[in-house]
């Protein structure tokens, strides 16, 4: 065994590992609480992190003779930091990609370096700009309709559901249809936890004090309704002005998951994060069709299997990066609410019917359904 290939084969059996144990990392949900999770999984970033370190001494010596590569530039809108699930996949996607070709690089854009989200898809569609997009299912569904049945309120009952439906008929689904409109969705991958409300001063202890609040939600037509038929007034507005408004008490709150809330700093200017679990944004990794069909077949076997590695790791991740993230907040100062959510849930059914009609969807939402109790 030569020497220079124990890193590569470190950090590739690293992966392969996480991939396998996916299933076994999962965890239960009850009322807004992580339990039973095996605490020898907080081990594996670091694992992943070390074999990464040497890979990365390996390939800069062994790339440096290349005269000319492709230039994959990986865009996304989080902050570029670990605790963030996109720029988690998109380090991840470097590697993989620049250890399985010496004919391609990746260049990663966060926080919106490229363009805001809905410019860098368009530009994707005519072979523009970025090469390819990391981001939630909730900005794609304005140029892929059928995206939005995978943001529909309550829908999901764990994260097994969720990977047993994306990797199934129902997301086999979304991604011919994708193709279609200029899309090739590479894979789908967990945001680091369900979606919540937080507030900036007031304590919530139950659904009505809810009521009437000024809420930053998405700007996408199914979480600005979810938010609504929760009784809170959407508000409609970018990522970046959220940190601003509340500060400046435009807003009541937001929501979001606690792993966006951590890596933008959130917590600095909210104090109360109420356990609603209403929606879990799923994310997409997107590829331009247009500059997918200039890379070789080679190029494309690297970049398909470097972005399903990437993923499945990023997922593996996700029970473990949700539960750490609270824990940061609760450090930070912030205080925890659990309420009853049930009335939301139960209400959610007739909502969930007649948006994924309004989308064309209602094929796609049974399929999801059916994964339900598998």
């Amino acid at each position: 065994m030569a020497t220079e290939n124990i890193p590569n084969q470190c950090f590739v059996a690293i992966g392969f590992y996480l991939y396998r144990e996916q299933k076994d990392f999962f965890i239960q949900e009850k009322s807004g609480n992580i339990k039973n999770f095996n605490m020898k999984y907080l081990l594996l970033p670091f694992l992943l992190v070390f074999a990464l370190v040497f890979q990365n001494c390996n390939t800069k010596s062994r790339s440096s003779s290349q005269e000319s590569k492709t230039i994959i530039r990986l865009s996304h809108s989080h902050p570029e930091t670990f605790s963030s699930e996109l720029h988690m996949t998109a380090w991840l996607f470097k590697q993989f990609v620049e250890e399985f070709s010496d004919e391609l690089e990746v260049k990663i854009y966060g926080a919106n370096a490229l363009g805001q989200e809905r410019e860098i898809i368009e530009a994707l569609q005519i072979g523009s700009g970025a090469s390819c997009y990391i981001g939630g299912t909730a900005i794609l569904n304005n140029f892929i309709p059928e995206m939005g049945v995978l943001d529909l309120p309550y829908l999901w009952k764990d994260y097994g559901h969720i990977h047993d439906a994306l990797d199934g008929e129902a997301g086999k689904e979304l991604v011919r249809i994708s193709s279609r409109e200029g899309l090739k969705v590479l894979s789908f991958l967990d945001s680091w936890g369900y979606r919540n409300i937080v507030t900036a001063s007031k304590v919530i202890e139950n659904a009505e004090d809810l009521k009437g609040l000024k809420i930053r939600t998405i700007q996408a037509k199914n979480y600005i309704e979810t938010i609504n038929s929760m009784g809170m007034n959407a508000t409609p507005m970018s990522f970046g002005e959220v940190y601003t408004g509340m500060q400046t008490g435009i807003l009541d709150g937001f929501e979001h998951n606690a792993a966006a809330i951590q890596s933008a700093k959130l917590y600095e200017v909210a104090k109360h994060l109420v356990y609603t679990r209403h929606l879990f944004g799923a994310v997409a990794f997107t590829y331009s069709q247009k500059q997918w069909d200039k890379l070789t077949e080679h190029q494309k076997e690297a970049v398909q299997k470097a972005a399903q590695m990437a993923s499945q790791i990023e997922r593996s991740l996700a029970p473990v990066k949700e539960q750490e993230a609270i824990d940061f907040l609760v450090s930070k100062g912030m205080q925890i609410h659990n309420i009853d959510i049930e009335p939301f849930r139960s209400s959610s059914i007739a909502l969930q019917n007649r948006l994924a009609e309004n989308c064309n969807g209602l094929a796609i939402l049974n399929a999801i359904r059916s994964c339900e109790n598998q």
